[in-house]
C-alpha cells in the first residue's frame, strides 16, 4: 500500500489523509503526449470558448509557444519573436481572439508584452523590444511578468520578474496609461516581484506579491489599495493568482514547496483574512510557476518549470 501511494505521489497525487476535502483530481491523460515539452514551462493559459490550451516554454531550439487541445492533443506551435516567454493569457472578444505574452528575454524581443493571433502572428508590441526601462516611464517594461485582459480591452500588467520596476499598471485599450501604483518596497501598495495578477467580477484586481509573501489587492477603477494576505504564505510565496470558474475561491502556486493553496474568496467588500479551503500537493522538485483555469470545466491547468510539464487538474 504504501509502495501504491508513492507511486500515486510521482504522478502527482496528493494523500487522501490531510483532514480536508479533496477539491481536484489529476488527469493523468492531459497531453496525450508529453513529449511535446522540450524546455521549460513556464506559463498556460486557456480558451475555454474554443478549447484550447496555449504553453509558453524556454530553451535552446525549442518552440516557444505549443498549443493543444482540451482534451490534450497537440495541435500547432509558434516560435518568431517569443524570446523568453514569462506570463500568457488569452483574450476573446466578440471579433477575435488573441494571445498575451509577456516576454522577459535580454535579447532583441525582451522587456516587451506582445499580442499575437492565434496562429502566431505578432500584432502588437508594447514596450521598447531589447530595452530594460523604469518605471518613470510608464510603456518601458523591464521583465513584466503577467497581464490580464479585460473583455473592454482595459489590461492590467505586473511589471517586475527581477527587474528595477515593481509596479502594477493598468492600461486603456488603446495602450494609455489609466493608473499606475508601487515601488520597491515592503509597504503597503509596493511590491517585491509582483509576479501574478488576475481580476474578479467585483471590480478588484489581485496581485501575487511573491517576495513579499502576500497576495494584495486593488480597485480596478482607482487603483486604490484593497487589503491584502499574507498569514496563508508564511511557508513560501504566492507565484500564480486565478480564480476557479465560479470565482469562490483562488487558486495560488507556491513553487517552493510545490503546492496549489485553495483560498476562499471574499465576497464583495471586505478582503479580511485568507482562509485555506484545501491544497493539492504536488512531486517533489515539479515547481508549479504559473496556472490558468478553464472557466467553462473549471480544469486547473498548472505549468511546472521542474518537472517540465503542464499537468491538468479536475475539479471532483
Amino acid at each position: 500500500l504504501f509502495l501504491y501511494f508513492q507511486v500515486l505521489k510521482a504522478f502527482g497525487y496528493s494523500s487522501p489523509w490531510k483532514g480536508q476535502q479533496q477539491m481536484y483530481k489529476l488527469d493523468i491523460g492531459w497531453p496525450k503526449l508529453p513529449e511535446y515539452f522540450t524546455g521549460q514551462t513556464f506559463c498556460v493559459a486557456v480558451d475555454s470558448l474554443h478549447g484550447l490550451v496555449y504553453v509558453g516554454q524556454r530553451g535552446d531550439n525549442v518552440p516557444k509557444v505549443l498549443v493543444f487541445s482540451e482534451e490534450g492533443y497537440f495541435l500547432y506551435s509558434w516560435n518568431d519573436t517569443v524570446e523568453m516567454p514569462h506570463g500568457i493569457f488569452v483574450l476573446n472578444t466578440a471579433t477575435d481572439s488573441s494571445v498575451w505574452i509577456t516576454d522577459v528575454g535580454t535579447g532583441k524581443y525582451g522587456h516587451t508584452v506582445k499580442q499575437y493571433s492565434p496562429s502566431g502572428k505578432l500584432m502588437q508590441t508594447l514596450g521598447t523590444p531589447g530595452n530594460a526601462g523604469s518605471s518613470l516611464i510608464p510603456l518601458q517594461f523591464d521583465q513584466p511578468a503577467e497581464i490580464f485582459v479585460e473583455e473592454s480591452g482595459d489590461m492590467y500588467v505586473v511589471d517586475g520578474d527581477g527587474g528595477m520596476n515593481n509596479r502594477l499598471l493598468k492600461l486603456s485599450n488603446d495602450y494609455k496609461e489609466i493608473w499606475l501604483t508601487g515601488t520597491n518596497g515592503t509597504g503597503i501598495g509596493q511590491f517585491k516581484i509582483p509576479h501574478s495578477v488576475t481580476v474578479d467580477p467585483f471590480g478588484r484586481v489581485w496581485v501575487a506579491d511573491r517576495d513579499n509573501r502576500r497576495i494584495q489587492v486593488f480597485d480596478t477603477i482607482t487603483g486604490e489599495w484593497l487589503g491584502s494576505w499574507s498569514s496563508c504564505f508564511s511557508e513560501d510565496g504566492p507565484y500564480s493568482v486565478r480564480f476557479t470558474a465560479n470565482y469562490k475561491y483562488l487558486i495560488v502556486a507556491q513553487l517552493n514547496i510545490n503546492r496549489l493553496a485553495i483560498l476562499a474568496a471574499p465576497p464583495v467588500g471586505s478582503i479580511g483574512d485568507c482562509v485555506m479551503v484545501s491544497t493539492v500537493q504536488l512531486a517533489d522538485e515539479t515547481k508549479p510557476h504559473l496556472v490558468d483555469v478553464d472557466m467553462k470545466s473549471g480544469a486547473v491547468y498548472v505549468a511546472e518549470i521542474g518537472a517540465q510539464q503542464v499537468q491538468k487538474y479536475i475539479p471532483l
